[in-house]
């Protein structure tokens, strides 16, 4: 009995060590995925010190599905370090001979046979010439044998060839093949020099290659070849293959490693690509990709995007050509709606969405873009064939010039890309840079004031010259204007157009109208002179004031100056469950919440905030008086809000409704909502402010108007009389 006592305890202690030591290692490894040496330096430290049990916990960990993401890290991260000391890479090679019996799935086996592999010590030779019978991993073995390529591993394949039957003994001969192959001598020859083409160029003949590719091995291979060429034009070629259950998820690695290595690469459906691909992402880089990406998701601007301007099947965005600019700029817009539904009807047919391309049939006037463009950057693919006249009007003026370049009769052997119309300034590209006719050639235009760049094929043929007025030379550019697709009597057909507006760095000054009523500006979009506090944690970016959780952690940015009675006006952009808040007759230090008071600014709607109190979604005085819902614009739009205090009267207006209308002093007679102590409902003034919570958000066009207190202003009129 008392053998058995002592044999029940004993088992106790022995399984409560093993759980202290499973918990032990689990804690060890769960720095992994790492992105910096420095984070994982102790963790490799406390793996030096780990004997057989230790490792055999961590192969179980292997063993399990669910659990095996982090191991296999680890033990990367190891055999890594191991494989820079002699010491521990013969020592690491034993252990892990030694533990491999614990590994029970077939994940946990082959990792550790490529480990053995990877430290190419003869420690590991006896368990893998046992392999070499495993009809299942029999050529992982033999593989890892050629890699450790000692005379040990190739004696141990060399005396098991000759017992080997079937696949196993392919493998092995395969290995030794590959052990005993000799480079062929190397004849030094003069190269022939190639041509280099560019990225572009390179792009367009991806494009083409793609369209003959017949099955996925040959596709993937081409996406791989785009995943070396940067920029927006190979981000959209690839995101296309995101629905193609092929290749899907090496589309998707490639896109989120492309969009983050270029700021560039932005616009709904760079966003809508990115979010897609995340949810396809597998594998072992999967943990690190996707924790990168969601997180330069929250950072990418909505704003300043590129926008599609043709979807493959139809004219959206686009319309008929009414006059020119001058001539339009003189109609009413009633008359020019009339005179555009007439030239819509007029040129049916002359412009077709057919096989995923926008063809001018040769016949008819230009196809304009629906919206005006200031500053843009432009992509468009263009193709014509023999004869072919055509060009790009930028904000509604010829032209971006497209030619067949063997027209000697008209001056095309320049080639095409030039400002064609141009009398004073440049109008000859730099270089002929166009492609056979019958190719398709592509276009990067740059414009910004009254200065164009384009590149044609990746080759920089205009550099940076005024474009002049055609309709007038007297006059300069116009600021804004629509883009035409010249029509000129022969074909020519159009894919992949892309248009991102560019923003300028001029101040932004509130309207007439308000200015008349006292609104003063608080930021015109290029300074936060006016602002005091954590100035580090909002950046001047694009026009508007960005919160950074990268810079400063977002934090509290109050207003120099303090207000009591006052209307103040503002627009403000959300990111998927943004939180951030307005500060009201707020004092400098403190929670303003409470010793001011926070009109929420927060992405409410958002699954993440379904169990929110009444009094904490948007637009409420937070813990006082809660928000009517629903007024919110979809996460990346622009909202606009008014929030009017007149002694404890509040207003908060949103985007034109009124969402808050009550007095927060009556409120909080009997305790307020959230039942915490709020001081500041008995200040009289303060600053306002930005109440930063880690998230990004966008503010611009703050404003604000003092306002005199209703009752003092009563009481004054009453004492005249």
């Amino acid at each position: 009995m008392k053998s058995l006592f002592s044999y029940i305890v004993i088992l106790l202690l022995s399984l409560t060590q093993v759980q202290a030591q499973k918990e032990a290692i689990t804690k060890t490894i769960e720095v992994f995925p790492y992105q910096h040496n420095t984070e994982i330096n102790s963790s490799i430290t406390t793996m030096k010190s780990w004997g057989k049990n230790e490792w055999k916990q961590l192969v179980q960990l292997l063993n399990d599905d669910s659990l095996k993401l982090k191991s296999s890290y680890a033990l990367n991260a190891f055999v890594n370090e191991a494989s820079l000391n002699i010491e521990l890479k013969k020592q690491t090679a034993t252990l892990l001979a030694s533990v491999y019996s614990a590994a029970s799935s077939f994940y946990a086996k082959e990792i550790l046979i490529k480990q053995l592999a990877l430290l190419g010590e003869d420690a590991s030779i006896k368990l893998l010439s046992k392999l070499l019978k495993d009809e299942t991993f029999g050529g992982n073995a033999a593989r890892a044998l050629a890699s450790i390529h000692s005379q040990a591993s190739i004696a141990a394949l060399t005396n098991a060839l000759g017992n080997a039957k079937g696949d196993n003994k392919k493998h092995i001969q395969a290995a030794l093949d590959n052990v005993h192959f000799v480079l062929p001598e190397i004849k030094i020859v003069t190269p022939v020099k190639e041509k280099a083409i560019s990225n572009a160029q390179h792009l367009l003949l991806l494009q083409d290659k793609m369209e003959k590719a017949s099955n996925p091995i040959q596709k993937r291979k081409l996406l791989a070849e785009a995943e070396h060429l940067p920029g927006f034009g190979s981000f959209m070629f690839v995101s296309k293959f995101l629905n193609d259950a092929e290749t899907n998820q090496d589309a998707a690695r490639i896109v989120c490693k492309l969009a983050m290595s270029d700021k560039n690469i932005r616009g709904a459906d760079v966003r809508a690509a990115l979010e897609k691909a995340i949810d396809l992402l597998h594998g072992e880089d999967s943990a690190i990709l996707v924790s990168k990406t969601n997180a330069y998701l929250k950072l990418l601007p909505y704003d300043y995007g590129f926008v599609n301007l043709f979807n493959g099947k139809d004219l959206t965005n686009w319309k008929a050509l009414v006059d020119n600019p001058i001539a339009r700029a003189k109609m009413s817009d009633a008359a020019l709606q009339a005179a555009e539904k007439i030239a819509n009807e007029k040129t049916k047919g002359d412009w077709i969405a057919k096989d995923g391309l926008l063809i001018f049939t040769g016949h008819g006037d230009n196809l304009a873009t629906e919206k005006k463009y200031g500053d843009f950057e432009m992509y468009v693919d263009w193709k014509i064939t023999a004869q072919g006249d055509a060009g790009i009007y930028l904000r509604g003026t010829p032209q971006v010039q497209i030619w067949d370049t063997s027209r000697h009769d008209v001056g095309a052997e320049v080639g095409s890309g030039g400002l064609y119309n141009n009398q004073k300034h440049v109008s000859k590209p730099l270089v002929v840079a166009d492609n056979k006719i019958g190719e398709w050639n592509t276009f990067h235009i740059i414009m910004k004031g009254e200065k164009v760049t384009v590149y044609l094929n990746g080759i920089l043929v205009t550099d940076n010259i005024v474009l002049e007025n055609y309709w007038d030379h007297n006059l300069p550019i116009f600021t804004k204007e629509q883009i035409e697709l010249q029509a000129h009597g022969t074909y020519v057909a159009y894919r992949n157009i892309y248009v991102k507006e560019l923003p300028t760095a001029t101040a932004v000054n509130i309207s007439e109208e308000e200015q008349k009523q006292g609104f003063v500006s608080l930021f015109d979009g290029t300074t936060i002179e006016q602002w005091t506090g954590n100035t580090s944690g909002y950046l001047v970016k694009e026009g508007s004031l960005m919160v950074s959780p990268e810079e400063g952690s977002g934090g509290n940015l109050y207003t120099k100056e303090e207000y009591d009675n006052f209307i103040y006006r503002f627009e403000f952009q959300l990111t998927p469950g943004s939180n951030n808040g307005i500060g009201v007759h707020a004092p400098l230090e403190g929670d303003a919440a409470y010793v001011g008071m926070e009109i929420q600014v927060l992405d409410s709607e958002h699954p993440m905030y379904a169990k929110l109190q009444p009094y904490q979604y948007h637009g409420s005085v937070y813990g006082v008086i809660p928000a009517k819902r629903g007024y919110l614009k979809p996460t990346g739009e622009w909202n606009q809000e008014e929030i009017m205090v007149n002694g404890s009267k509040i207003k908060v207006t949103l985007n034109g409704t009124v969402i808050v209308d009550g007095d927060y002093a009556a409120a909080s007679i009997n305790g307020t909502m959230d039942h915490n102590q709020h001081p500041g409902l008995a200040r009289t003034t303060g600053h306002l402010g930005f109440l930063g919570h880690g998230d990004v958000v966008r503010f611009k066009n703050m404003r604000v108007k003092k306002i005199v207190l209703i009752e003092k202003s009563k009481s004054k009129k009453r004492k005249a009389h």
